[in-house]
């Protein structure tokens, strides 16, 4: 069966019934966990209010059956979504203030749902990231009219943001204490994901300079990060042997291969280190040495976020392979 509501009566019944209130901690009264409607399905959603034109929500459920939302056009504020679980775990979605023109939102109810959202007024958002009052210009496109479509960006949840949800959701304090230090992870989420914003607008402007010889110099830097990866050049020396200035190189390198020139120096020496280990003719700290590593506890820690094994592990397993087969 499938349920249509409005996305104003949908919220009434998840917020609006007292009896759904659970009876909150007295030095917590800013934060509220509401039981989910049991006629929608099982689970919890939190309402916390840290400030006037802050709110943080958290929620975990699941629905007994599909629930549609529709909506109207409306005024949207800032707001920043992260995904913990279902086909989007791991991912967010940011949005700028302006108009939420309406439609229509699928609810499944075949995977537990739960994320961490917080909405923030855009006069309280200038104030954090402006100077009196007054956001720099690369930050003004968050900011738009009320008859103006939103700013909207989906990504990845970095191990950043990652940590800093982690504290957020496990925040060991009460009353006041506890409402300072959720809001300073909240605005930590933000200026990670600001700092991503920004990132973003460069690359778009950079973009638009890039030509195809300036394409081809990026391939060929990555070339000679490859044939020098035990003593790679400096940034600074690797644009000049290339004949780019430093800037249009990083981010050339985050557009044309998503990633840091240090990320894709980084992943190279991984995967040469697993190549070399998988041909089972040198030692981990021969290998280490072989890739530019001096410290070979960073090596193998390195290695074994990447690959999910320690490297003297997997070197054993390749050479009793080799020898089985030989």
């Amino acid at each position: 069966m499938t349920l249509t509501l409005s996305q104003s009566a949908y919220w009434e019944l998840v917020y609006e019934s007292e009896e759904n209130q659970l009876t909150p901690n007295s030095a917590d009264e800013f934060d509220v966990t509401y039981q989910y409607p049991v006629r929608l399905g099982n689970g919890y959603s939190r309402y916390i209010d840290l400030r006037t034109g802050l709110d943080l929500n958290i929620a975990n459920y699941q629905l007994h059956d599909e629930i549609i939302t529709r909506s109207s056009d409306r005024e949207h504020l800032i707001e920043y979504t992260f995904e913990l679980s279902g086909l989007k775990t791991g991912t967010y979605g940011f949005f700028g203030s302006g108009l939420a023109p309406g439609g229509s939102l699928e609810h499944s109810p075949v995977q537990p749902t739960a994320w961490v959202s917080v909405h923030i007024e855009p006069e309280l958002f200038c104030q954090w990231f402006g100077h009196k009052g007054e956001l720099p210009t690369n930050l003004q496109p968050l900011i738009r009219k009320s008859d103006q479509k939103y700013y909207e960006h989906h990504g990845k949840t970095t191990s950043a943001m990652q940590m800093a949800l982690q504290q957020l959701l496990g925040c060991p304090y009460q009353g006041n204490t506890k409402r300072v230090y959720l809001e300073s992870k909240v605005w930590e989420l933000m200026a990670l994901q600001v700092e991503q914003f920004l990132e973003t607008q460069t690359i778009e402007t950079t973009s638009k300079i890039l030509n195809a010889e300036d394409i081809e110099r990026i391939h060929y830097a990555s070339e000679i990060l490859l044939t020098r990866l035990d003593q790679p050049p400096s940034l600074m020396e690797l644009a000049r042997m290339v004949g780019i200035n430093d800037n249009k190189l990083k981010v050339g390198f985050k557009q044309v291969f998503e990633t840091t020139v240090f990320g894709y120096l980084h992943d190279c020496r991984m995967e040469r280190s697993r190549q070399m280990l998988a041909a089972g003719k040198l030692t981990v700290t021969e290998t280490a040495k072989a890739v530019g590593f001096a410290n070979r506890g960073y090596f193998a820690a390195s290695f074994r976020r990447k690959f999910g094994v320690n490297p003297g592990i997997y070197l054993n397993e390749k050479r009793q392979k080799l020898k089985n087969s030989g």
